[in-house]
């Protein structure tokens, strides 16, 4: 059963979220809450802190990457910016390209070894691609 935004965001920042049930929909779905709630600065500190806090929760604090974080919350807010009415289910419909892992949504401004880099993982790093990669095209 799907959780409410409501619960869904409450138990991840009370950290008992069921780890198996934060999928990395469930992290873009939870990125939607936050821009839907708080202006993007604020929601991308919340969310930001409820990740770090989350993944320490799981003694998994180096999971945590702070580039990916950021540049994910960059690109929903564009994409909630351009159709704001829209709700969750039609969002993801309309945004799959969100949900690839291989290739990712960020293959497209990274390149491969910024985003491994300890400098990315620890802060933001503005991109450094533009365009398509070959894999993509």
């Amino acid at each position: 059963m799907r959780q409410s935004e409501h619960d869904l965001m409450s138990s991840f920042e009370a950290c008992t979220l069921n780890p198996a049930e934060f999928s990395h929909r469930n992290h873009v779905r939870l990125a939607w809450i936050y821009l839907g709630m708080f202006p993007l600065p604020q929601a991308l500190d919340r969310f930001t802190k409820g990740l770090q806090r989350f993944a320490c929760s799981l003694g998994k604090d180096m999971l945590f990457h702070q580039t990916i974080t950021s540049a994910y919350l960059l690109i929903i807010s564009d994409r909630m910016s351009r159709k704001p009415e829209l709700d969750w289910e039609t969002f993801a419909a309309e945004n799959e390209d969100l949900f690839a892992r291989n290739p990712s949504i960020l293959d497209l401004y990274y390149r491969p070894d910024t985003l491994a880099s300890d400098r990315a993982r620890k802060a933001f790093v503005f991109p450094d691609l533009i365009g398509t990669p070959a894999s993509m095209s």
